[in-house]
């Protein structure tokens, strides 16, 4: 997985403007790593558009929602063609009806499905690290599947989400499960 991102020039670069911002616990997750690993499985010489790039951080000091539209802004100055989404993970918990996240791993344990809670980040020396708090299988595997906490607590909204995304379309050899 990290070998593909590192060789796509226009995710690298994504990388590289996120790093700039300096948020604590910050990755870029879900399609902008599941569609990468899907198109390759699929064999595409052109990658997905993406609808949003999500950019997760954790600060538990400062959850203002203005804030995140502040590192959208800055972002976008920066690369202006890319669909910022940035989403401080210290205060989701409270949109999900969730106890306080610990972290951004912990907060991609509470996600809806298995191959979207992966996120990748770039240190300061350019190496790429993965967070992937519930394995590669299912992502792998393109099968989608709920997380564990979908499963308990969550189960009519992965329903709808898996309803509403256009993944089987996209990636014919994609397995979903809706759990019944």
């Amino acid at each position: 997985v990290l070998r593909l991102i590192a060789t796509d020039i226009w995710r690298m670069d994504v990388l590289r403007a996120v790093h700039g911002l300096g948020l604590p616990d910050c990755w870029v997750g879900a399609g902008f790593v599941r569609a990468l690993v899907w198109d390759h499985l699929h064999g595409y010489d052109e990658p997905t558009p993406l609808d949003d790039v999500d950019v997760i951080y954790f600060d538990a000091g400062n959850t203002e929602q203005s804030d995140e539209r502040r590192h959208e802004e800055c972002l976008a100055a920066l690369c202006p063609q890319v669909p910022w989404s940035v989403k401080n993970q210290a205060r989701m918990h409270r949109r999900n009806g969730d106890e306080l996240y610990r972290d951004t791993s912990d907060a991609l344990c509470h996600w809806l499905e298995m191959p979207t809670a992966v996120a990748v980040r770039m240190d300061d020396y350019e190496q790429l690290e993965l967070l992937a708090p519930l394995g590669l299988d299912d992502l792998l595997a393109m099968r989608i599947v709920p997380t564990p906490h979908a499963l308990r607590r969550r189960l009519s909204a992965y329903r709808e989400r898996v309803r509403a995304k256009p993944w089987a379309r996209q990636w014919p050899r994609v397995e979903i499960e809706m759990s019944d």
